[in-house]
């Protein structure tokens, strides 16, 4: 869903450079770091990159399964969560990421890697398998593990995936019902209230962009975020003063944009110390499930 597997393929950064990327993410205040892709495990130092993440930050990392069950020891020491992608059921999901096996390969992915840390099922609702949002919460339960949701966002170079406006509401409704219900969905309850009264009740939530920074593989920051500026990148992250270059830029004219719905810029933004139940799910139940985690 995301288009960036178009861009032209440039070197990849060494992992001296990856490290200077890291230091100077440090130095400007970041706390939590998420590796996404393409595919990160296809990087035969990924272990020794999450390393050097994993001592300075919060660490995260997204993948398609299907080289997780070979690679998971390799990495599990460097990581404080992982999710998997899934797009739907069987044949659906290998269907939507064109190769057969896909399911079962990220299936058997998840069992490996959730014996060592905690994992969350990633699903993006598309026009294609908006139907199997109830079934994919379902199977997250059954495989005693988490789901974050995020909603396809029609980007410029990408071919129409979002769902239908109706299809859509009625689908985050239920998710909405869902997770008051119990059911491991890690999006807050927020974040469905929010869409839903922004895109159907003309209720605007206030996004606040300059809380999450995007790299690109080069080591380019991306700004203002990668839904408008698409990993266009253009200054390397070692070679400026990230909290200067954050103070000088009008983030004020992005607050009402509204135009995505991604959780890595939604849930920050609607995070507040003084709304209890969003410090609930967000920092008391995490510490919680953190503790029995460990214990387990």
């Amino acid at each position: 869903m995301c288009p960036f597997w178009r861009i032209k393929d440039e070197k990849l950064l060494t992992l001296e450079e990856e490290i200077l990327v890291l230091e100077s993410l440090r130095r400007a205040g970041v706390c939590f770091l998420g590796f996404e892709g393409g595919e990160p495990l296809m990087r035969s130092d990924i272990p020794e990159i999450l390393r050097e993440s994993y001592v300075r930050f919060h660490t995260s990392l997204v993948t398609n399964g299907w080289l997780l069950k070979n690679k998971i020891k390799e990495i599990k020491d460097y990581l404080d969560y992982l999710f998997v992608s899934i797009d739907g059921i069987g044949s659906l999901h290998d269907k939507l990421r064109g190769i057969p096996g896909s399911f079962e390969r990220a299936i058997e992915g998840i069992k490996a890697a959730k014996k060592y840390l905690p994992v969350s099922i990633s699903y993006t609702i598309t026009k294609d398998n908006y139907y199997q949002a109830v079934d994919l919460v379902k199977l997250s339960k059954k495989l005693a593990i988490g789901i974050n949701v995020q909603i396809a966002y029609t980007y410029s170079t990408a071919e129409p995936m979002a769902p239908g406006k109706k299809e859509l509401y009625e689908t985050l409704i239920v998710l909405l019902q869902m997770k008051k219900k119990g059911y491991p969905i890690v999006n807050t309850k927020g974040y469905f209230e929010a869409i839903i009264n922004s895109w159907y009740r003309g209720i605007r939530w206030r996004c606040k962009p300059w809380l999450t920074i995007n790299i690109d593989p080069q080591g380019r920051i991306v700004m203002p975020c990668y839904v408008l500026n698409e990993y266009s990148g253009s200054y390397k992250a070692w070679q400026i003063d990230i909290v200067e270059l954050w103070n000088k830029y009008d983030w004020s004219r992005l607050e009402n944009c509204n135009k995505c719905a991604l959780a890595c810029y939604l849930e920050p933004s609607l995070f507040n110390w003084f709304n209890f139940s969003i410090v609930k799910e967000r920092i008391i139940d995490n510490i919680v499930e953190f503790i029995r985690s460990k214990f387990n």
